[in-house]
C-alpha cells in the first residue's frame, strides 16, 4: 500500500491540471496527495481510511488514505487502485471494516458491500444486499443489518434483517429478521447486539435492540430502550453505549448504558449523542441534534468516563476549533497516540474537512476530503 500511494503522488504530481478521463460519460476525480504532517511512527498501525458517504443519488462515495508514514493524506484511492470499475464505489457509503486481509465498505443506496484487499485497496468482489448499513464480525462471519426495503419513508416498510456471510467465500449464509431499519451491532460473547431504529415510520420509531444467538442465528430476544436507536458500541467490559435520536421534536436525543450480562438498560446520560468512539475508558462523543419546532440544529461534544459511566467535565477540543466546524459527522481516535479525529460534513454537497486533534484537544492540522467525509477504519501493519 505505500508503494502505490507513493507512486500515486508522484502521477498526481505530474499530471494535477489533466482530466483523468470518462467512464460512460462520468468525470472521474482525480487523486490529490496532499502532505499535512510530519510522520508519526506507529507500532501497530500504517494508517487509516476514510469513507467519504458522498450526498445520495450523486454516486460520489469515495475512499480516502491518510499515511502515517509519509505524513499524506491520500484523497479518492479507489479510482487510481481500481481503473476499470465502472461508477467507483457507488452510492452513500455508510460503513468501513477491517477483518483479516480483506477491507469491507458498505455502500448502502447501490444495495452492495464492496471487498477489497485491506493492504491496497484493490477491488476483489461485492456482495450484494438491498439498503445495507453496518457490519460486524465474528468467527470468520460478516454480520451486515439491512433495511431489507426501498429507501423511502413509509409506515408499511418491512422489518429488518441481518444478513450472515462467509468471509472465505463472501457468500452470504443465513439471514435472520430483527427490528425495523436495523442500524450498528456488537458481538459480545456468543450474541450480537442489533440497534433497531424504525427511522422509516415515523412517528412509530422502533426503540428496541435484537438480541441474536449467533450459533442459531436466531432473535432471542428485545431490550427496550429509547426511540429511534443507531450507534452502539461495546466497552472492554462488555457493556453497550447505545444512542437514542430521538423524535426530532420534544423527546431528546440520549445516551444508554445496556449491561450484556443481563441485557438490561442500566443507566441513561441525558446528552446529545449522534456519534461516538471508546478508546481506553474514555467514550468521545458529539451530538447533532435538529429540532422541527425551532428548525434548528445543535452541537455538542463531550467525554464519558465508560468505567464510571459518568460525563466528563468539559470538551475533548480544548482549543476552540470547534467553532470551525459546522457539521460534525465522524470521529476516532487513534488508539496507540490517542489522537482525535472529526471530520465536518459541512453543507452535504460540498467536499468537508477531517480535523486532527492531539490529546489534549490542541489542533495539529486540517485538510480537505471528499462529499461528508464519516467513516473510519485503521489499517494495520501487518497486513
Amino acid at each position: 500500500m505505500i508503494k502505490q500511494l507513493r507512486f500515486i503522488r508522484i502521477v498526481v504530481v505530474m499530471t494535477m491540471l489533466a482530466m483523468a478521463g470518462c467512464r460512460n460519460g462520468d468525470y472521474i476525480v482525480p487523486p490529490v496527495v496532499t502532505p499535512v504532517d510530519t510522520p508519526v511512527t506507529h507500532a501497530t498501525y500504517k494508517g487509516f481510511y476514510l469513507l467519504n458517504e458522498g450526498n445520495m443519488g450523486s454516486n460520489k462515495c469515495t475512499l480516502d488514505f491518510y499515511d502515517f508514514t509519509t505524513g499524506t493524506y491520500n484523497k479518492n484511492i479507489y479510482a487510481t487502485v481500481n481503473p476499470n470499475v465502472v461508477k467507483e464505489l457507488g452510492d452513500v457509503g455508510n460503513d468501513i471494516k477491517i477483518y483479516g486481509s480483506k477491507l469491507y465498505a458498505v455502500i448502502n443506496v447501490s444495495n452492495k458491500v464492496e471487498v477489497l484487499e485491506a493492504a491496497t485497496a484493490k477491488r476483489i468482489k461485492q456482495v450484494d444486499l438491498l439498503n445495507c448499513r453496518y457490519m460486524a464480525f465474528a468467527n470468520g462471519k460478516a454480520y451486515i443489518s439491512s433495511y431489507a426495503g426501498p429507501v423511502v419513508i413509509d409506515p408499511r416498510s418491512p422489518l429488518g434483517i441481518v444478513a450472515e456471510v462467509d468471509t472465505a467465500t463472501l457468500e452470504i449464509t443465513r439471514k435472520v429478521e430483527v427490528g425495523y431499519q436495523p442500524e450498528e451491532m456488537a458481538v459480545i460473547g456468543n450474541k450480537l447486539y442489533v440497534a433497531n431504529s424504525g427511522g422509516y415510520r415515523p412517528p412509530d420509531y422502533d426503540s428496541t435492540i435484537s438480541v441474536i444467538d449467533l450459533a442459531t442465528f436466531k432473535e432471542i430476544k428485545k431490550i427496550h430502550v429509547d426511540i429511534n436507536l443507531h450507534r452502539l458500541k461495546a466497552d472492554s467490559d462488555g457493556d453497550l453505549y447505545v444512542t437514542s435520536r430521538g423524535d426530532y421534536y420534544n423527546r431528546p436525543s440520549a445516551l444508554y448504558v445496556v449491561d450484556t450480562k443481563t441485557d438490561e438498560v442500566k443507566k441513561r446520560i441525558a446528552i446529545a449523542a449522534s456519534n461516538l468512539c471508546i478508546a481506553g475508558d474514555t467514550a468521545y462523543l458529539y451530538g447533532s441534534e435538529y429540532s422541527y419546532n425551532t428548525a434548528s440544529w445543535k452541537i455538542n461534544y463531550a467525554m464519558v468516563n465508560v468505567k464510571t459511566e459518568t460525563l466528563l467535565p468539559g470538551n475533548f477540543i480544548t482549543d476552540g476549533t470547534e467553532k470551525n466546524i459546522k457539521m460534525p459527522y465522524g470521529i476516532m481516535v487513534d488508539p496507540e497516540t490517542r489522537d482525535i479525529y472529526v471530520t465536518d460534513a459541512r453543507d452535504y454537497v460540498s467536499p468537508g474537512t477531517l480535523y486532527c486533534f492531539d490529546k489534549t484537544g490542541k489542533k495539529r492540522w486540517s485538510v480537505i476530503t471528499g462529499d461528508i467525509p464519516a467513516h473510519f477504519v485503521f489499517l494495520p501493519k501487518k497486513l
